[in-house]
């Protein structure tokens, strides 16, 4: 029986695996599942659903020209996905179905319940470099805190040559051609982010050979474009760990055994992504919004819708906070020292659960990744795995100072103090009070103060 292939959070045909094992075993049949009530419920973003189905109309019709169809099924939410499966694969006669392995909980539990009613499913790890539980201590159990973690991750690959397969299937010389489901109609809000090969291909090269090097140097500056602009890709598949790796390693042989070279700085960041996914394999309750550290269970959270929906709109009084939260809502993405910046002001300042902020960028961000996302948050709130000591509290007028010196990326966000001097941009309350100026507004709570009750708090 010709197996089925069953694309998820993997949209890519190059590098992935599990897709070649199903073709070389004699798949010619793939499905999606547009579930969205199920990504309502999980806080997708509407500019990365949008991002989505772009790339699965696009996949559709790429698939379709090596004799590869694409079927659209749309169910509900996850519950309605094992009746579906099942009744699909009856038409084709098979019980056989690949896809990769996803992690959350949620996701875990939906492809039991496939098995439970028949289906035989061979999941792959095309999401990892490292397999689950294979990064472990010497007493077998997960790391808990990244560094150890990163270096047995390196111990394991460092002499490691990451092998892509090829893709197997010569182009047919008369392509089908592939109808787009209305279920895929796109409103264009994710339009600046392109979805061919082709152009994600040439911005992962262009990365890797002229921008890597300076990653190190220039990647905490928002007003420039330092990073590397891959992470909607990632997090929806659309490129693989593998993939960078193995684009890196053409370029710099050695890159996983020299951790001193300032390309390494990259690779530090994909090790993390890595830590996070291990994590919520081995601690289901994250899925679950739950704290990593019990211990913090006792913190009293304010729950400030006020102030709350204020951080939302980018109105806090602070000018790299207000601005980190423009883009965001602008733009659906927002720089990586500023997820920072916004989040330990949330959490410290506001002391408002860090819950509330999670899903709020969930909801915002074109790269939402669960795994990531919650690992982030409870970094900067202070209660995860490895986490930011709590009385460890960013100023954001200090991280405005150093990461925007000449107020570049402010005045782009926050139009109302383009006029502002450098001199008091990072903090303009005084300056605009002797100008009688009103156009800005206020702070909603005083740094001194806030930390000292965010102190107090934690130490409970």
């Amino acid at each position: 029986m010709n197996p089925i292939f069953w694309f998820r959070r993997d949209l890519r045909y190059f590098a992935n695996e599990a897709l070649i094992e199903a073709i070389e075993n004699g798949a010619t049949e793939a499905l999606f599942f547009v579930c969205q009530k199920q990504w309502q419920q999980h806080n997708c973003a509407d500019i990365q659903i949008d991002l989505l189905k772009r790339r699965v109309a696009w996949l559709g019709q790429a698939l379709c020209a090596y004799g590869i169809h694409l079927n659209i099924l749309e169910v509900d939410d996850f519950s309605a996905i094992p009746k579906a499966l099942k009744h699909f694969c009856d038409q084709q006669n098979t019980q056989l179905v690949y896809a990769n392995a996803e992690y959350e909980l949620n996701e875990r539990q939906r492809d039991q319940h496939c098995i439970d009613v028949g289906i035989q499913l061979e999941l792959f790890h095309g999401d990892l470099m490292a397999p689950p539980k294979s990064v472990r201590t010497k007493s077998g159990e997960m790391f808990k805190v990244f560094t150890p973690f990163k270096k047995a991750w390196l111990k394991q690959y460092e002499q490691s040559h990451v092998f892509i397969p090829s893709w197997p299937k010569p182009a047919l010389n008369q392509a089908p051609s592939w109808h787009v489901p209305d279920c895929l109609h796109s409103d264009g809000s994710s339009q600046k982010w392109p979805v061919d090969d082709d152009a994600i291909a040439s911005v992962a090269a262009h990365f890797v050979e002229s921008k890597c090097q300076d990653y190190k140097s220039v990647r905490d500056i928002p007003s420039i474009k330092g990073t590397s602009g891959l992470s909607p890709y990632l997090a929806l598949g659309i490129l693989s760990v593998k993939q960078l790796l193995a684009q890196l390693q053409l370029n710099y042989p050695d890159i996983l055994h020299t951790t001193e070279r300032p390309e390494f700085c990259w690779v530090n960041e994909l090790i993390w992504r890595e830590f996070y996914r291990h994590l919520i394999i081995e601690f289901a309750d994250l899925c679950k919004h739950h704290n990593f550290n019990a211990k913090y269970n006792a913190v009293a959270w304010r729950y400030d819708k006020q102030q709350f929906q204020a951080w939302c709109e980018g109105k806090t009084g602070y000018p790299l906070v207000d601005a980190a939260m423009r883009q965001l809502n602008q733009t659906g993405w927002m720089h990586n020292r500023l997820r920072m910046v916004v989040a330990s002001f949330l959490t410290k300042h506001l002391l408002i659960d860090w819950r509330w902020g999670e899903k709020y960028f969930m909801q915002k961000l074109i790269d939402g990744d669960f795994a990531s996302n919650n690992g982030g948050w409870q970094w900067a709130a202070s209660t995860g795995c490895d986490a930011q000591p709590y009385f460890r509290i960013f100023n954001p007028i200090t991280q405005s100072k150093k990461f925007d010196p000449q107020g570049d990326f402010i005045r782009k966000y926050v139009p109302e103090l383009e006029s502002v001097p450098i001199k008091y941009l990072h903090f303009p309350h005084d300056y605009l009070a002797s100008t009688q100026s009103t156009h800005y507004v206020s702070p909603i709570v005083d740094h001194k103060e806030a930390r000292e009750r965010a102190l107090a708090a934690f130490k409970v």
